[in-house]
């Protein structure tokens, strides 16, 4: 049976004889995964050479390659190798090697000029991974340079092929495809929250598979909610398997792998693209995703759940109809799906880029510089350098470091990388590899709030009971803590010894906890940033912890793994990180600038002495810069304090020198310029209000001048005057219309430069009206007020022309 994609191979053979990039688009099941790279192998320009298949998960990249091999009549590892994180079935012989993506990162960085290779293949190049877009962005560098023969290769069902055009100046090849009708049905009630979705997704494959034959796939965002599906479906007339990337190969292989009775494969994400699970024609859509997703607050990347894109929604879809008509149950509304996103957000967008940093600069170059389809944010990209330079692999000029070089050359986050950098001998990197396996893994231990203490999972890993440990988990971290070892060089039965928390704190420098106050399970970390355990938690009473997992919970953040560590390791292994500060600093809970002589780790504070003489000039600033610190709340700003900070403003806004700029931004940033030589002698917050603001706020020559500019009050008829109210829009004066009367305009205000409006008052102090135009209003707009007022006050006067009228005495009524 011929392959839709078949038809598009003549264009594709064509397009990468005459240049160096295609891109690809073909509907799922079209072939191309499978046949392009066997249709390509035999190229002129591929001959005697490789091509680099990349995939974007592990299942996925043992499936092509075991499909291909198949039709040659091979396993993988003959013609058709495979090399991933965890497997490599590679020889001498191979001529397609189907690869995950972050091994094409590691191999550039071996290996810059991808030495034998000619073609580099992306694979369901849509789905926008970090080491998607940083590989094809560092092959295309690579063509530009050194091997502009190399070829490149993006491949999908649902890419944006102009986007990919432009990056690769490529023609777009387009397969049609043949795939059977899908029929689609959504449900009528939305699910309200993703926790309800285990029931919801049990109770519709129950209903479909009563009016519908064939085998299920349903999608769900992870392990947790396909196990608690799973449980949900028990006494189903059919074999339940879950499909994940941390099940072991041979699990995978039996879920791809139709059997006797009917089959309901509940799958994450990893069944969208790239997978064929036959016998399927059914698909029953949670419509839900976890996805990186990166905290500004914390720094931290966290994995959500969110709704999927309507094209991740298709893609589902299109599973049910691979070899038959099939039918998609969408467990959302048509009112939902018409406000589902187009595409998916870009990983790029989302995620902590340190890695990616760390790898560009081991390749030598400016991540912001690369031909990335969707630049890298700047923030991002700073915030990446920052923790680089605090984890020793990049000096403060942005260069990699000797250590930064080694970290790179991990293949794991740049954290867990530093972490193994920092052995010192055999036993301490087997506890390296198994720490790095413990945090790139779920955890292995469930619960609502399992203990924190980094040890207990270590203890469980080698074997100790736990009654709430996840055995598909711990098989899942002795698998890359086997890979990690190899990595470390370290003797596969080398037992692990050392102090985890040391380990720990070289990775997670910034994550060093204190202990704060007396309160158990509250924590400062040495980012600055406020930590919290359950008080019940066996670590909470410990004075130092080194932290290796958190997550946001509110506006605080919660310890989820951690080891203790003592001050003497802190000592040994960060010596130039402990810095004695002595000087003056506000203490918020005295509310008083103490002088103090302190040991400080970052911005923790180990140990802390009075210090005797400190300087008064030094306590001062102290003590403006927490009332800065509060915005000034501490200080008097009385009405007329606030009015003459208006207008000083104003004048600024209008002359710029010799007005002060008075905005908060620059109060706060001239604090010890304009207050700290006022609070001479002074200690504490309380005793700011006995500051004079108007002293403070503007030099004695230029009150004259702003009191002739702008007036706080205007002199009204009869000996009267009226505030003038800076703060608002545009100043405003209030009086009753009787005490304006034989006042034919408001005077200006600056010369003219600055309006003036007056805000008249009925005679119970209501508005009547608000004009800047004091002369036209009496001559048309005071026509109709007269005659509403006139109505309402009877006994009052009400002139035709009060310009022209007299303002009745203080103490008499009109």
């Amino acid at each position: 049976m011929t392959l839709p994609v078949e038809e598009a191979l003549p264009a594709l053979r064509d397009a990468l004889r005459e240049g160096s990039n295609a891109v690809l688009v073909a509907p799922p099941g079209a072939g191309k995964t499978t046949l392009v790279p066997l249709a390509l192998r035999d190229e002129d320009w591929a001959r005697g050479q490789k091509l680099l298949v990349l995939e974007p998960r592990r299942v996925a990249a043992r499936a092509a390659a075991r499909r291909m091999a198949s039709l040659l009549g091979e396993q993988p590892g003959g013609v058709v190798g495979l090399s991933t994180r965890l497997d490599r079935a590679v020889s001498a012989a191979t001529r397609i090697e189907v690869i995950t993506e972050g091994l094409l990162v590691r191999r550039l960085q071996s290996d810059p000029g991808l030495e034998g290779v000619a073609a580099v293949i992306f694979d369901e190049a849509h789905e926008r991974h970090l080491d998607t877009d940083l590989g094809l962005a560092l092959c295309l560098d690579l063509q530009a340079g050194l091997r502009p023969e190399l070829r490149l290769l993006a491949m999908s069902a649902t890419l944006d092929g102009g986007a990919f055009t432009r990056l690769l100046n490529a023609p777009l090849i387009e397969s049609a495809g043949r795939a059977h009708p899908v029929r689609v049905e959504h449900v009528k009630r939305d699910i309200t929250d993703p926790r309800d979705l285990p029931e919801a997704m049990a109770t519709a494959i129950r209903g479909v598979m009563a009016r519908e034959p064939g085998d299920v796939l349903a999608f769900l965002p992870g392990w947790g909610e396909i196990r608690r599906t799973a449980e949900r479906l028990s006494g189903l007339n059919a074999d339940v398997l879950p499909l994940h990337g941390e099940l072991s190969p041979a699990e995978q292989d039996r879920a791809l792998t139709q059997g006797e009775r009917r089959r309901v494969v509940l799958a994450t994400s990893i069944a969208e693209t790239s997978l064929t699970v036959p016998g399927v024609r059914i698909v029953v859509d949670g419509g839900f995703r976890r996805a990186p997703r990166l905290d500004g607050a914390t720094g931290l990347t966290r994995l959500v759940t969110l709704r999927i894109s309507r094209a991740a929604a298709e893609q589902r879809a299109g599973r049910a109809g691979r070899t038959e008509p099939g039918v998609a149950i969408r467990l959302w509304s048509e009112a939902v799906q018409r406000g589902m996103p187009l595409q998916d957000r870009p990983e790029m967008l989302e995620a902590e880029l340190s890695s990616l940093v760390l790898d560009c600069a081991a390749w030598g170059a400016d991540p912001l510089a690369l031909p990335f389809l969707d630049p890298p944010p700047a923030g991002q990209v700073a915030a990446a350098r920052a923790l680089l330079r605090n984890l020793d692999a990049m000096d403060a000029q942005g260069r990699i470091t000797t250590t930064g070089q080694r970290m790179a050359r991990m293949g794991t986050h740049p954290r867990l990388a530093r972490m193994m950098c920092a052995v010192e001998n055999e036993g301490e990197a087997a506890l390296a590899a198994d720490l790095a396996a413990l945090l790139e893994e779920r955890d292995p231990l469930r619960g609502r709030e399992p203990p924190a203490d980094i040890t207990l999972r270590l203890d469980v890993l080698h074997g100790h009971a736990h009654a709430e440990s996840d055995g598909i988990a711990i098989r899942a971290i002795r698998r890359s803590a086997a890979m990690h070892r190899r990595r470390l060089g370290v003797h596969g039965n080398t037992p692990p010894e050392g102090d985890a928390g040391a380990l720990l704190a070289a990775g997670f420098p910034d994550r060093i906890a204190l202990k704060r106050g007396t309160m158990d399970g509250a924590f400062r970390l040495a980012s600055g940033q406020g930590a919290r355990l359950s008080s019940a938690d066996p670590l909470a009473k410990q004075s130092l912890l080194a932290v290796a997992d958190l997550e946001l919970k509110g506006t605080e953040a919660r310890i989820r793994m951690a080891a203790p560590i003592s001050r003497a390791v802190l000592e040994a292994r960060f010596p130039e990180r402990f810095v004695t500060v002595e000087g003056a600093s506000f203490d918020a809970r005295a509310g008083a600038v103490l002088a103090r002589r302190r040991l400080m780790f970052g911005p923790l504070i180990l140990e802390e002495s009075p210090l005797a003489g400190a300087d008064p000039a030094a306590m001062a600033e102290a003590l403006a810069e927490a009332a800065a610190g509060r915005d000034f709340r501490d200080l008097d700003w009385s009405e007329s304090a606030k009015q003459l900070r208006a207008r000083i403003a104003r004048m600024h806004a209008l002359e710029g020198a010799p007005w002060p700029d008075v905005s908060d931004a620059a109060l706060t940033a001239t604090a010890k310029d304009w207050l700290a030589p006022y609070c001479n002698g002074m200690t504490k917050l309380a005793e700011l209000k006995s500051l004079d603001l108007h002293a403070m706020l503007l030099p004695h020559d230029l009150r004259r001048a702003l009191d002739a500019a702008l007036p706080p009050r205007i002199p009204l008829p009869q000996g009267r005057s009226a505030a003038v109210d800076y703060t608002a829009e545009i100043p405003t004066l209030e009086a009753r219309a009787q005490h304006l009367y034989g006042m034919g305009a408001m005077p200006p205000l600056a010369g003219g430069r600055i309006p003036l409006q007056v805000a008249l008052l009925s005679p119970a102090g209501r508005p009547i009206a608000i004009t800047a135009d004091l002369a036209g209003f009496w001559q048309g707009g005071w026509a109709d007020a007269r005659k509403d007022m006139r109505g309402r006050y009877p006994k009052h006067d009400w002139p035709e022309n009060p310009a022209l009228a007299t303002a009745p005495p203080e103490g008499r009524r009109p």
